[in-house]
C-alpha cells in the first residue's frame, strides 16, 4: 500500500521532524556517492528529497514515482524531473542509470520481486542502488506518525537475502534514525546526538531506518528455480541402464 504523495509531501516540506529525517537520510546519501558527475542518477518512490545534491554535477536526475501513489512537481523552482511511472514498467532505458536510490517504494510495493528485477534492469553493470526501509526491530516501524510505519519493514538479513535472490551483491549497510519518532522539543533537539551515539554502539541501539547499498551482479546467475524445475528430482531421478545404441 503506497501513501499519497501528499501526505509524504507535507512530512518531509512541511514538518520540523520530517525536515530532521530528510537532512539525516541526505547525508548519508551524498556521502555513499560523494562524486557522480557524468552518471545517471534515479530515485524511486518518494526519493526526491535526497536527489538535490545530485542535480548540481550529475549528468541527468530522475525522480520516479509510482502511480498508486501519484507526483509532484519536482525540484520546485527548477525544470521538472519527477515522473509518473508503473510500478515495474519505468519509462527508462535497460541498463541507463549508474545510480539508484529506493525510498518509500520497496516496503510499501505489491509485488517487491517484480520491483527488483525493474530495478535491476534499469541499471548498468557495476551499478549501485541504495535501498533505505524500515528497520523492523527499530522504533519508527511501529508508529504510524511518519511514512516509516506503514508498509512491510525488514531486517537485515530479510534484506540482503532478497537482494541476493536478484542478482543483487550487498556491499555496505547504515543504520539511520535513532531519535524516537516524535515531535517533543526535547528529541528534535537531541536528534544529532542520538545518531553519534547509535551508530558507535549499534549493537545496543537499534535505528529505525537501514540503508543498504547494494552492485549490481553482471551477469546475472541462473535461478535456482529454473534449475530445480529442469531436474525436478534431483539425484532420485530415474536413469538409463545403458547408453542407447
Amino acid at each position: 500500500m503506497h501513501l499519497d504523495v501528499r501526505d509524504l509531501k507535507d512530512f518531509y516540506y512541511r514538518s520540523a521532524l520530517g525536515r530532521e529525517v530528510q537532512k539525516v537520510i541526505r547525508t548519508q546519501v551524498r556521502a555513499t556517492w560523494p562524486n557522480t558527475h557524468g552518471h545517471t542518477v534515479a530515485g524511486y518512490g518518494f526519493a526526491a528529497p535526497l536527489l538535490r545534491p545530485f542535480l548540481s554535477d550529475s549528468r541527468r536526475v530522475v525522480a520516479l514515482m509510482p502511480a498508486p501513489q501519484g507526483v509532484i512537481s519536482w525540484p520546485a523552482g527548477l525544470p521538472n524531473v519527477s515522473v509518473l511511472c508503473e510500478e515495474t514498467r519505468w519509462p527508462l532505458e535497460t541498463g541507463h542509470v549508474d545510480r539508484l536510490v529506493v525510498m518509500h517504494g520497496l516496503e510499501t510495493s505489491d509485488d517487491a520481486s517484480a520491483l527488483l528485477d525493474e530495478c535491476y534492469r534499469v541499471l548498468g553493470p557495476g551499478g549501485e542502488a541504495l535501498f533505505i526501509v524500515p528497520n523492523r526491530t527499530g522504533l519508527w516501524a511501529r508508529s504510524d506518525r511518519t511514512p516509516f510505519g506503514y508498509g512491510r519493514p525488514y531486517s537485515l538479513s530479510q534484506l540482503e537475502n532478497l537482494l541476493s535472490w536478484h542478482d543483487f551483491v550487498p556491499d555496505d549497510h547504515v543504520s539511520l534514525l535513532y531519535q524516537p519518532p516524535s515531535t517533543r522539543r526535547f528529541w528534535m533537539k537531541t536528534g544529532a546526538m542520538w545518531e553519534r551515539m547509535g551508530r558507535a554502539i549499534p549493537a545496543v541501539m537499534a535505528g529505525g531506518v537501514m540503508a543498504v547499498r547494494a552492485v549490481k551482479r553482471h551477469p546475472p546467475r541462473p535461478r535456482g528455480t529454473q534449475e530445480r524445475v529442469r531436474a525436478p528430482l534431483g539425484a532420485l531421478a530415474p536413469k538409463p541402464l545403458a547408453k542407447p545404441v
